[in-house]
């Protein structure tokens, strides 16, 4: 009996095709670079550089000036001492205040070192009056309203504020030697330790 062509692809033992291998898988593709270190967080603001100090032995510029009691102070006035003569802004803000009670809280520290404190502003007499008396400041207060004194100091010029420049008190301390010459000049005072910086350098005079 004919074998059906349909009985003949059933029983044909069919060869075993190999399979042809999978091609090999491509090489892993090389390992991303390793990823960049995290940014480091970003550092906090640097503390404020102190100010730097300079002084190069010229006589201090005289002066007379109002102080707050209504009477006149002159440089010559401290012949033979020490004089700490520093420039604010204006008084009762808060730079202005945290410095002159530094200076304050250090007052007997810097009277030891042979010293006497001075503070200078464009305020009027009334008004070194006010603040003296509110933060109990042992120390004189001079009124330089035309700014003539701040000028002769190196403690005036330009200034810029929320992108607004302008004339203005550049913040200065002066240390006066006791033969009235400028041992120490310190520009763009920054206030918190400035009583530190120049009781520093009181000791190293």
């Amino acid at each position: 009996m004919a074998t059906s062509y349909k009985t003949r692809a059933t029983t044909t033992k069919k060869t075993p095709t190999t399979k042809k291998a999978a091609p090999a898988k491509k090489a892993a593709a090389p390992a991303k670079k390793a990823a960049a270190p995290a940014k480091k967080a970003a550092a906090a603001p640097a503390p404020a550089k102190p100010a730097a100090a300079t002084g190069g032995g010229e006589a201090a510029p005289a002066f007379s000036l109002l102080s707050d009691a209504g009477t006149t102070v002159s440089l010559s006035d401290f012949a033979g001492k020490r004089v700490v003569l520093y420039f604010y802004p204006k008084d009762d803000t808060p730079g202005c205040t945290r410095e002159a009670c530094a200076f304050q809280d250090n007052l007997a520290t810097l009277q030891g070192k042979g010293a006497v404190v001075l503070g200078v502003s464009r305020d009027s007499v009334n008004s070194h009056v006010k603040f003296k008396a509110k933060y109990s400041l042992g120390f004189p207060l001079l009124a330089d309203t035309d700014g003539a004194v701040h000028r002769a100091y190196g403690a005036w010029g330009t200034k810029t504020n929320y992108g607004r420049t302008f004339e203005g008190a550049l913040r200065t301390t002066v240390i006066i030697d006791a033969q009235g010459r400028i041992a120490k000049r310190f520009a763009n005072v920054k206030v918190d330790g400035h009583a530190d910086q120049v009781l520093a350098a009181l000791a190293a005079l």
